[in-house]
C-alpha cells in the first residue's frame, strides 16, 4: 500500500515539474530529497526521460526532410545575397565616384545662384533708386527755369510715389527734409506772381476794355450781311480766311462744346465764326492758372479762391468808383466804361477758363453791384439827359437787341424743354376718343389731321395719336409766334425774320423735341404699348412737318422756294425718334422672352417617350399667349416694324433654345429630353405658321426656327447616314445644322448612353446604342477634319 502511494508521490512530482516553471521548482525538488524513495525516484525520472526523447526523435524524424530543404533553400539564398551585396557595393562605388562632379557643379551652381541673387538685388535698389535721383533733377530743373506747377507735380510724385518705393537711404531722408520747404517756396512765389498779375490788370484795365469794344465794333463792320451775337463783353475773331483756305464748311459743327453753348453764331452762306476772348491779346493769364494749380494741388483751393474774389471785389468798388470831374469830357466818361468793361472782360474769360474760381453766381452779384453803381453814376452826372440833349444816336441799343436774340433763344428752348417734358409726362400714350363731332373739330383744329376713312367712321370713334401730338404741334406753333415777337420792332427784313425764326425752330426740333422724345422713350417702365405709341405719334408728327413750314410763310411772307431759305429738319428728328422707339421695342420683347425663358426647367435626363404622351410646356405655352396679345397691339405700326419685331423675337426664342441645348452647364442629355423640345418647337412653329403679323409671304417667319428644326429632326430621327452623306450639298436635306453643334450634342448622349450602359450592363441595346453613338461621333470629328484642311 506504501509503495503505491509512493509511486503516486512520484507520479504527481514529474507532472508538477514538467508543468512548473524552473523557477519554483525548488520546493519540489526538496521534497524528494527529504523522502526516502530517492533512488526509485530516479528511476523513474529516467524513464519519463527516455519516453520523452523517443517522442523527441519520432517529432525530428517525421520533420527532418523539410528542414532539410529548408537548409538547401538558405544556403542557396545566402549565394544570392552574396553576388547581391557585391552588385550593390559596385553600385555605389560608382554612384559615389560619379556624384563627385555633379556635386562640384551644384556648388558652383549654387555659388552662381547667391551672386545672381545679389545682382538682381542690386539692380533691384538702383531701379528704385535711380528715378528718385532722376526726378530730383528734373525738380530742380524745374524750379530753376520758374516752371513751378510742374515743378509741385514732380514734387508730388517724387513725396508719394519714388521715396516711399527708395527705402530708407540718408539722401532720402535729405530730400524728404526738403520737399515741405520746396513746396513753401513754390507757394510764395505763385502769390506773389498773382499779386503782381493783379496790379497790372487793375492799372490797365481801360486799355483791356477799350481794345474789347473796339474788336465788336470792328466785327461789325467786317461784314454786313453776317449778324454777329457775341457773348456779352467778348470779342469775336473773324474765320473767314480760314475758311476760304479750308473750302467752305457746313453749319457749325467744327466748335468745341464750350463755343456752341455760349456762342451766339449764326451760318449764313456756310462761313463760320468763332469766339476769341478780347482780352487774351493783351492779358497774361498764367499767373492765375498756375497759382490755381498749384494750390489746388497743395489741398489750398479754397484759400486761393476766397482770397482772389476779395481782391478782385476790392478793385471792383475802386473801379465803379468815377472819377470827380468825369462828366465834364466825353474821354472821361470813356474811359469810366472802358475800365467796367474791361474788369468784365477778365472775369468772364476766368470764368470760362477755369473750373470753378468764379462761378456765375460770383460775377452776377459782382454785375449787380456795378448796375446800381453805374445807375448812380449816371443819374449823379445827368448822363441820360445830356444824350437826350445833344442828339446822341441810339442805333447801338439796336445792335445789342440783336447780339441779345441768340441768348433770348436759348432762355426759349429751355422753356419749351421744360414743356414738353410736362406735356410727355402727363400723356397717357393711348389713342384719343372722341365721341362727338364737336370733339373731332377740336382736336382737328389744333393739328392737321387728314384721314378721309377716319372722318367716314362713325361716332364714336378714335385718332390713331396720343393727346401728346395735337399738344406738341400746339407748342411748335407757339414757339414760333414767340420767335416772331421778339423780332418784330429789331427794323429787321422779311427774310432776316424769317431765317431767324427758321433757325430757331430747327434747333427746338433737333435738339429739345428730340431729347423729350428720348428721353420718354429710355424712360424706365415703358411698356411696349406706350412704344407703339411713340411710333404712331412722331409718324403722325412728321407728315405735319409741311403744314408747319407754311405756316412760317404765311406769318414772314417769305415763299419757301428762295435760294438762301432755310429748310425744317422735322422729318429727320421725327425718324431718328422713331428709329430709337423701334429698337427699344425690339429690346423690351427681348427681355420680356428672357423673363418666360428663365422658367424653362427641362429635365434632361428624362427618359423617353412617346410623342402623343407629350405636352407642351407651361413657360412656352404663356409665352406664346403673351406675344400673340403682344402684336396685336401692332396693327396701327407700320408693317415693317411689326414684322420685324415678330422676325426678331422669333429668331430670339430660337436662339435661345439653341442655347439651352448647348449651355456647358447641361453635360448629359436624353433622347427623352429632345422629344420634349420637339414638342415646344412645334408649338413656335404652329404661332408662326398662324401669322402672327401680317406681311409675311408664304412660311417666312418659319426660317427663324429651321436651324433648330433640322438639329431636332436629326436627333430625333437619327438619320446620320443622310447627314453625312449629302454634308456640303446645295440640297442637304440638314443644310443648316453646323457639325460642330451636332458633335456637342452628341458628346452629352455620350455621356447618358455610358451611364445607362454602366447602369445595364448587360443590355445589347443599350450597348449597341453606345457603339453607334461612339462611331458616328468619330465620323463628325473627321468631317469637320476635312473641311477645316
Amino acid at each position: 500500500m506504501a509503495s503505491v502511494e509512493t509511486a503516486a508521490e512520484h507520479e504527481r512530482i514529474l507532472r508538477e515539474i514538467e508543468s512548473t516553471d524552473t523557477n519554483c521548482i525548488g520546493p519540489t525538488l526538496r521534497s524528494v530529497y527529504d523522502g526516502q524513495e530517492h533512488g526509485l525516484f530516479m528511476e523513474k525520472l529516467d524513464a519519463r526521460i527516455r519516453n520523452h526523447d523517443r517522442e523527441i526523435e519520432k517529432m525530428c524524424n517525421h520533420h527532418f526532410q523539410g528542414f532539410v530543404d529548408s537548409i538547401t533553400e538558405l544556403l542557396k539564398v545566402r549565394g544570392e545575397a552574396q553576388k547581391l551585396k557585391s552588385q550593390v557595393i559596385e553600385t555605389n562605388i560608382r554612384l559615389q565616384e560619379e556624384g563627385k562632379g555633379l556635386v562640384g557643379s551644384m556648388e558652383e551652381l549654387k555659388q552662381c545662384r547667391v551672386q545672381q541673387m545679389n545682382i538682381a538685388t542690386t539692380i533691384d535698389k538702383l531701379t528704385h533708386c535711380l528715378p528718385v535721383l532722376e526726378m530730383y533733377g528734373r525738380l530742380q530743373e524745374q524750379m530753376k527755369a520758374k516752371r513751378y506747377y510742374p515743378a509741385l507735380r514732380t514734387l508730388e510724385q517724387l513725396e508719394h510715389t519714388c521715396l516711399p518705393r527708395a527705402g530708407q537711404y540718408r539722401f532720402c531722408s535729405i530730400m524728404a527734409e526738403n520737399i515741405p520747404k520746396l513746396r513753401t517756396h513754390i507757394r510764395d512765389t505763385a502769390m506773389t506772381q498773382l499779386r503782381d498779375f493783379l496790379e497790372s490788370i487793375r492799372k490797365h484795365s481801360d486799355k483791356i476794355g477799350e481794345t474789347a469794344i473796339r474788336q465788336a465794333q470792328l466785327q461789325r463792320s467786317l461784314d454786313s450781311a453776317v449778324t454777329l451775337q457775341p457773348r456779352a463783353l467778348i470779342g469775336r475773331r473773324s474765320r473767314k480766311e480760314a475758311a476760304a483756305a479750308a473750302g467752305t464748311e457746313s453749319g457749325g459743327h467744327g466748335g468745341s462744346p464750350m463755343s456752341e453753348q455760349d456762342s451766339g453764331i449764326l451760318d449764313v452762306e456756310d462761313e463760320e465764326e468763332e469766339e476769341v476772348p478780347g482780352a487774351q491779346d493783351l492779358v497774361d493769364f498764367s499767373p492765375v492758372y498756375r497759382c490755381l494749380h498749384i494750390y489746388t494741388v497743395l489741398g489750398l483751393r479754397d484759400v486761393f479762391e476766397n482770397y482772389y474774389r476779395k481782391q478782385r471785389r476790392k478793385q471792383a468798388r475802386l473801379v465803379l468808383q468815377p472819377h470827380s470831374n468825369m462828366h465834364e469830357t466825353l474821354e472821361g466818361y470813356r474811359r469810366y466804361f472802358n475800365q467796367i468793361v474791361g474788369f468784365f472782360v477778365v472775369e468772364d474769360h476766368v470764368l470760362h477758363t477755369t473750373q470753378g474760381l468764379v462761378n456765375r453766381a460770383y460775377v452776377e452779384e459782382l454785375w449787380e453791384l456795378a448796375l446800381s453803381k453805374i445807375v448812380a453814376a449816371l443819374r449823379t452826372h445827368s448822363l441820360i439827359q445830356n444824350k437826350m440833349g445833344y442828339g446822341f444816336p441810339v442805333s447801338q441799343l439796336f445792335d445789342m437787341l440783336l447780339e441779345m436774340r441768340e441768348q433770348y433763344g436759348e432762355i426759349l428752348l429751355k422753356r419749351w424743354n421744360i414743356t414738353f417734358r410736362q406735356i410727355l409726362d402727363q400723356d397717357n400714350f393711348s389713342p384719343i376718343p372722341v365721341s362727338t363731332e364737336q370733339e373731332y373739330r377740336h382736336y382737328t383744329s389744333q393739328f392737321p389731321q387728314q384721314d378721309p376713312e377716319l372722318e367716314k367712321l362713325p361716332f364714336p370713334k378714335k385718332l390713331p395719336f396720343s393727346e401728346f401730338v395735337p399738344k406738341a404741334y400746339c407748342q411748335l406753333k407757339e414757339f414760333i409766334y414767340a420767335c416772331l415777337k421778339y423780332s418784330e420792332d429789331l427794323h429787321l427784313s422779311s427774310t432776316e425774320i424769317d431765317d431767324m425764326i427758321r433757325k430757331s425752330t430747327n434747333l427746338l426740333l433737333t435738339r429739345t423735341l428730340s431729347n423729350s422724345l428720348h428721353y420718354a422713350i429710355k424712360k424706365k417702365n415703358v411698356g411696349l404699348a406706350e412704344l407703339v405709341q411713340v411710333i404712331i405719334n412722331t409718324t403722325h408728327l412728321e407728315q405735319s412737318c409741311h403744314f408747319l413750314e407754311e405756316f412760317i410763310t404765311n406769318i414772314t411772307n417769305v415763299p419757301p422756294d428762295m435760294v438762301n431759305a432755310t429748310k425744317l429738319y422735322g422729318t429727320s428728328t421725327f425718324k431718328d425718334a422713331r428709329h430709337a422707339a423701334e429698337a427699344e421695342i425690339y429690346t423690351s420683347l427681348n427681355a420680356k422672352i428672357d423673363q418666360f425663358l428663365q422658367l424653362a426647367d427641362y429635365d434632361w435626363m428624362s427618359p423617353a417617350q412617346g410623342s402623343g404622351n407629350l405636352t407642351t410646356s407651361d413657360y412656352l405655352v404663356d409665352l406664346i399667349a403673351f406675344l400673340r396679345s403682344t402684336f396685336s397691339v401692332f396693327t396701327n405700326l407700320p408693317g415693317k416694324v411689326a414684322q420685324t419685331a415678330c422676325m426678331s423675337a422669333c429668331k430670339h426664342i430660337s436662339t435661345s433654345l439653341m442655347q439651352l441645348l448647348l449651355d456647358p452647364e447641361v453635360r448629359q442629355i436624353s433622347i427623352g429630353a429632345l422629344h420634349q423640345l420637339n414638342v415646344d418647337l412645334n408649338e413656335c412653329e404652329s404661332f408662326a405658321r398662324a401669322g402672327p403679323v401680317a406681311g409675311f409671304q408664304g412660311d417666312t417667319l418659319l426660317l427663324a426656327f429651321s436651324d433648330l428644326r433640322q438639329l431636332l429632326d436629326l436627333f430625333t430621327q437619327w438619320d446620320w447616314s443622310t447627314y453625312l452623306a449629302d454634308y456640303g450639298k446645295p440640297t442637304c436635306k440638314y443644310l443648316r445644322v453646323n457639325p460642330h453643334t451636332a458633335l456637342a450634342l452628341l458628346e452629352k448622349m455620350k455621356e447618358t448612353s455610358r451611364k445607362n450602359v454602366v447602369l445595364a450592363q448587360f443590355k445589347k441595346a443599350d450597348r449597341d446604342r453606345q457603339k453607334l453613338i461612339d462611331a458616328v461621333i468619330k465620323q463628325l470629328r473627321s468631317l469637320i477634319a476635312q473641311h477645316h484642311t
